[in-house]
This record gives structure tokens, sequence and C-alpha cells, in this order.
């Protein structure tokens, strides 16, 4: 049997999306959730979530580019920030102390050291964000024994067929925080599959699916975009609530439950 990490991103981004994880968690489809602690939902949802009883592993989505992050002062779009990374990167102090408030918001609602830490849009990755997160990580969770640490999920694309927009996100300086990472002792995910362009329907989602199930190594980490049902009244949408529901139905399926069968993985 091949252990990997199925993780569902954005939880607490919206009404369908946290309600999307929640269920999926309850019926074992997934390993792991990424949470936006700046949403004003973070609160209500992590609520719901524990009182599911699910057994699943919840960690920091790390936001510099949704809503709430421009609402708290610091947020821009991605494109700003992918030029920023690009022109020398995130003044690090600045950074930190961005880092610390969402780990801060985390831990007093959840009760607990996140089991990881990624970013949304992989902002985790950009000059700047990187240094000061492992640095921040090393400062609040340096003393824990290492399989007690988050794990920091790397946007590499070990993949056989060539995705452009994986590799675009490869390109975001995944080898740099894989390689300090590691260096502070920090354990780094194992290639990251999941990524696609939100288009196709059901049927195409199902059979790249597959194809990621075939060729992820042990250890290594899908990433998916479930939601269910709609949206509350002032909720963020994002644009993809189409794919995040064609998303949702796979994971729920009869047949998603079986090909993880078929292909001897466990979650």
């Amino acid at each position: 049997m091949k252990n990997i990490i199925l993780n569902a991103d954005d939880f607490a981004m919206n009404a369908a999306v946290s309600r999307g994880i929640i269920n999926l968690a309850r019926l074992g489809r997934l390993t792991a959730t990424s949470a936006m602690t700046l949403s004003p939902r973070w609160q209500q949802d992590a609520m719901a979530l524990r009182e599911s009883n699910a057994q699943i592993d919840v960690g920091l989505h790390l936001d510099w580019t949704s809503p709430f992050a421009v609402a708290k002062g610091h947020g821009l779009s991605l494109k700003r920030g992918v030029l920023i990374a690009a022109l020398g990167g995130y003044n690090k102090s600045t950074a930190r102390a961005v880092i610390e408030e969402q780990l801060d918001v985390f831990e007093q609602v959840w009760q607990a050291v996140p089991s990881h830490i990624d970013g949304h849009q992989h902002v985790h990755q950009f000059r700047g964000i990187r240094d000061a997160l492992v640095e921040v990580i090393n400062k609040r969770y340096g003393n824990l024994p290492r399989l007690q640490r988050p794990y920091l999920r790397v946007s590499d694309d070990p993949s056989d067929q060539f995705n452009f927009k994986s590799k675009f996100i490869a390109s975001l300086n995944a080898n740099a925080i894989k390689k300090i990472a590691i260096k502070a002792d920090i354990t780094p995910t194992r290639g990251l599959f999941g990524v696609y362009n939100f288009t196709g329907g059901e049927l195409a989602y199902a059979h790249r699916m597959a194809q990621w199930l075939k060729e992820i190594p042990a250890g290594g980490i899908i990433m998916c975009h479930p939601a269910q049902g709609s949206l509350d009244n002032g909720d963020v949408d994002d644009g993809i609530l189409k794919a995040r529901h064609w998303e949702y139905s796979h994971l729920a399926s009869d047949a998603f439950a079986q090909s993880i069968k078929d292909s001897k993985i466990t979650l």
C-alpha cells in the first residue's frame, strides 16, 4: 500500500468550501485541509469541523492574496506578488509579523499546532516569505519533536506529464523552499499533484485524478478544491465554484473510493 496526502485547500473561504470539506472528511476521503485563518468564517467553521469528529489533519493556508488579506492591509494581487518576489523579495521582518499573526489566530481557534503550512496561491514559496516562514517555524516549534512540527508543502512537479500550470507553480521557487526547509530540519512534502486549470467537467477531473493516483509517489500530496452547495450571503466567490462542485462530486463518489482501493493507496 502507498500512503499519500489528499489535502483540501481553502477551508473557511466560504460556506460551500467548508461544507464540502467537512462532508468529505466525514466520508474518510481526505487526509488534511488547509485553513484560511483571516476569513471571518474561520472560528465558526473550525468549530463545525471539530464537532464533526472527522479524522483529518488541519494546517495553515498562509494568505497574502485573498480579499481577507487585502482587508487586513498586507494583501495584493497574485501578479503583483510574483513581481515583488522576482524583483528582490518581500521584507522579511514584515513577512514574519504577517505569518506570526496568522499562526496566532490558527492556534487560538484550533487549540493545536498546525499539522502543516502551505500557501494560498503558493505564496509561501516567494522570496522573503519563505525565509521568514522557516525562521518562524523554528522559533515557535523548534523545541517540539520533529514529527510534531508542521511540515511544509513544496509545489514541485515530479509528474511525467507536461502541465504548463504545474511547471509554472514549481518555478515559483519550489526548489529554494525545499532546500532551506531541509537545512532547517523541517519536513518538506514529496511532489505536488492536483494542479489543473479548473476546466473540463467532472469526467475530465476523474480522469486527471486517476492519473495522479497512478503517478504519485509514497508520501506525495494531491491538492484539491472541493465545495458543496451554494454560498452564503456575503461569502467570497473566487470564480471556480463550478469546478469545486465537480471535484466534490467525484471525491464523494463510490467510483473514487474504488479507485483508491484499485491504486493500493492509503489516505
